[in-house]
């Protein structure tokens, strides 16, 4: 499945599958006309694992920059094993060109037997050729971000095992009114838990925003103190701010506009802006096939129990009647629903 899509200035399309199991041929494409065929080319997209440092193995993420370059964040963990030793790194693509440009490898002081590199964001504006801020995903292991100085390739692990960067304690969330766990057949399910995962920047860069997926809590950092060589993990532990509830569970943060983030949110089926403050409300809630708009909710942080106004769209038989009620426990709570149908997507 894709895990990532970007679009670069002139419009070109490029999207991402890691090797979880569904036996891509490659790992990187590009969309044309409708089409996905392996990026750059083929041969890098089949796995080498005696160079692994030259092939790409299992791509979680691809970021398309101003400067005219696709960024490749190859995982080296297909199917979420551990990483391949030499795998791990990011790559530059020159889109004029289709070549790449630069390998920055990373070594095993920053990606951890346990380790799962997720999501990359990118400040160009930062020393001499930028930064890169990278999170650390482990599903069983410390979770953390990581710094890539594109420069000198220099890459250090910060906020490592931080309470922030963490699966919150407890921590199990409730999907279409189930709870997610991890059911292995003839065992017995456990917490599905994910450490340090969404990323979002500042348009400024001075400010980091990030979220355990396995957590309630999104948290912001200085980017000034987390590039700088003297500070420790216990001085920037002090220095994060925790922003509060996101107002969902198991989300995604992503920089929207100034001084807000947008979260994604598994739990809620539904997207949220965050202000800097740590306020928020829904925006969307994605539960079917209708469209309905309500009145907006100023700072809520909780699903509306109704619907004031008519869908903007409606297919004959899907909804008998204007969706002006919720079904509470007979769908996942909070989900606003039409008379005799299935749930639909709402903006608050």
């Amino acid at each position: 499945m894709p895990t990532g899509v970007t679009v670069a200035p002139n419009g070109r399309i490029f999207v991402n599958y890691p090797h979880w199991g569904d036996n891509r041929a490659f790992t990187v494409g590009e969309l044309k006309d409708g089409k996905v065929t392996a990026y750059p080319n083929a041969a890098i997209n089949h796995a080498d694992l005696a160079r692994p440092g030259d092939s790409l193995i299992s791509v979680q993420s691809v970021v398309a920059d101003a400067a005219n370059r696709l960024w490749i964040l190859d995982t080296a963990s297909p199917k979420f094993q551990t990483p391949i030793a030499g795998g791990a790194k990011l790559v530059a693509v020159d889109l004029a060109t289709d070549k790449v440009v630069r390998t920055i490898v990373f070594g095993p002081d920053v990606v951890l037997p346990t380790t799962y590199l997720n999501d990359v964001r990118f400040d160009l504006r930062q020393g001499t050729a930028g930064v890169a801020y990278i999170t650390d995903s482990s599903l069983t292991g410390p979770g953390g971000i990581i710094l890539v100085d594109l420069a000198s390739g220099r890459v250090t692990r910060r906020l490592s095992s931080d309470p922030t960067t963490m699966p919150a304690k407890g921590f199990v969330p409730v999907v279409e009114g189930k709870s997610l766990m991890t059911r292995p057949a003839g065992g017995s399910p456990s917490p599905w838990l994910v450490a340090s995962d969404g990323i979002a920047l500042s348009p400024d860069g001075a400010t980091l925003y990030y979220s355990p997926l396995s957590s309630r809590h999104l948290y912001a950092v200085s980017t000034a103190l987390l590039r700088d060589p003297a500070s420790d993990n216990g001085t920037l532990a002090k220095a994060v701010r925790d922003l509060g509830l996101k107002g969902a569970t198991a989300s995604r943060p992503t920089h929207w506009v100034a001084s807000t983030v947008a979260i994604t949110s598994t739990m809620r089926s539904a997207a949220w802006p965050t202000a800097s403050g740590g306020r928020s409300r829904r925006i969307l809630a994605f539960c079917g096939p209708i469209l309905c708009r309500s009145a907006p909710t100023a700072t809520s942080t909780s699903p509306p129990t109704s619907c004031s106004a008519k869908p903007l769209s409606m297919k004959a038989g899907i909804c008998g009647a204007s969706p002006t009620s919720c079904y509470g426990s007979r769908s996942a709570p909070g989900r606003c629903c039409c008379a005799a149908a299935p749930p639909y997507l709402m903006i608050e």
